[in-house]
């Protein structure tokens, strides 16, 4: 396999855009991308979008994306695993990069939550229609139990919890692409409205509109470019039980364990070698499992990290330096290319404020539901 390497990115800011569509959110992210890798054409594209056909009534989008882009004719394919969708779009162009089937292959991902659609209808798609969504548990809930579990198991508090939300938008308030640029406090969090107990507003992502586009392509053309090196050197993916009832225990998230096993294993390396790392923050409580399955912290001892602010920028190990779900915002599609955006600039030193100073190493971790589908991607810059 050849090596690859993240050549260009490109992002809309991120929020309620209601004056732009999803075709034309796609095609400002990917453009921006393809400026940015300096390159005159793309031979194949991916598409990563959860739920276009119940938000705004649009399937076939990786035909429409690739019409309103001004590309008609080239491979194009939609990706659909949920909220890990834009990740997951992400790992097939490099898989096909890699193989050798293509030289430059553009990955994004969208979504378009804010035009008048029932998005608690829509994204309860991502969990067991039958066991979950019929009976009336929404992600919230689902959620909620994974936060109970954790609390019970491990003496996890709430200003623990709320510890995560109040590091995600001090990053957050640094970045002019999030949709909630502003810092908010552990008091706020905690006497935020209550949405599923114990998770109050201030825990949960937001509806958000938004697209993203990253451009892959051997080490090699990159050299030829001129383009900072900055290699995907690890990629893994794992499925898990749609519904959260099904599984041992409610406290763990096995599918990001597994994804992350196999891209560590890939790109042979271990946990203590990540300067940064973006993980999916849906709720802040998925943070705190999240980093555990990951091996960057000792099982029940995410809460006490994050509140030492061992994840803040300057900690041990900054954790959502974009952001994250929670303050950037999470149009489901596009969040995981986001994320490796996000990662991209940091190990090429483009993140001003939110710069990790020395990042040469770093972690993306997507998924979809309530874990049944994780991505993981290292990347590393030469």
């Amino acid at each position: 396999m050849r090596e690859v390497a993240i050549i260009g990115v490109g992002m809309t800011r991120f929020g309620e855009l209601w004056g732009s569509s999803l075709r034309n959110m796609f095609a400002e992210a990917a453009l921006a991308a393809i400026d940015d890798a300096g390159v005159d054409h793309i031979d194949s594209m991916y598409v990563g979008s959860m739920s276009s056909g119940l938000f705004v009534h649009q399937e076939h989008i990786a035909a429409l994306c690739a019409d309103y882009l001004g590309v008609a004719g080239i491979p194009s394919t939609r990706v659909e695993s949920a909220c890990a969708s834009g990740g997951i779009s992400v790992r097939q162009a490099y898989i096909e990069v890699a193989s050798g089937m293509s030289d430059i292959v553009l990955a994004g991902g969208v979504e378009k939550m804010n035009d008048g659609a029932d998005a608690t209808f829509a994204l309860a798609s991502a969990a067991d229609q039958e066991y979950e969504a019929f009976n009336g548990i929404t992600f919230p809930g689902l959620y909620a139990f994974m936060a109970h579990a954790h609390m019970k198991k491990y003496g996890t508090t709430l200003e623990q919890i709320a510890d995560v939300a109040v590091k995600s938008h001090a990053h957050g308030a640094m970045n002019a692409r999030a949709q909630f640029p502003f810092a908010v406090t552990r008091e706020q969090v905690m006497n935020s409205t209550l949405v599923a107990e114990p998770l109050r507003l201030l825990h949960c992502s937001p509806v958000t509109d938004g697209a993203a586009a990253v451009i892959v392509a051997p080490v090699e053309l990159a050299k030829q470019l001129g383009k900072p090196i900055v290699k995907i050197i690890g990629s893994g993916q794992a499925t898990d039980g749609i519904a959260l009832h099904n599984r041992t225990d409610p406290a763990t998230i096995p599918a990001a364990g597994k994804a992350a096993q196999a891209a560590f294993a890939m790109a042979g390396l271990g946990p203590d070698d990540i300067d940064v790392a973006e993980v999916h923050d849906c709720f802040s409580i998925a943070e705190l499992v999240v980093m555990e399955e990951l091996g960057l912290v000792e099982r029940g001892k995410s809460g006490e990290m994050v509140s030492a602010g061992e994840t803040r920028l300057g900690g041990k190990i900054p954790i959502n330096t974009s952001g994250g779900l929670k303050a950037k915002g999470h149009p489901v599609g596009a969040s995981g290319v986001s994320q490796l955006i996000e990662l991209t600039e940091q190990l090429r030193g483009e993140a001003g404020e939110r710069q990790v100073e020395g990042a040469r190493r770093a972690l993306s971790q997507n998924m979809g539901g309530s874990g049944a589908s994780s991505v993981v991607h290292i990347l590393e810059a030469e």
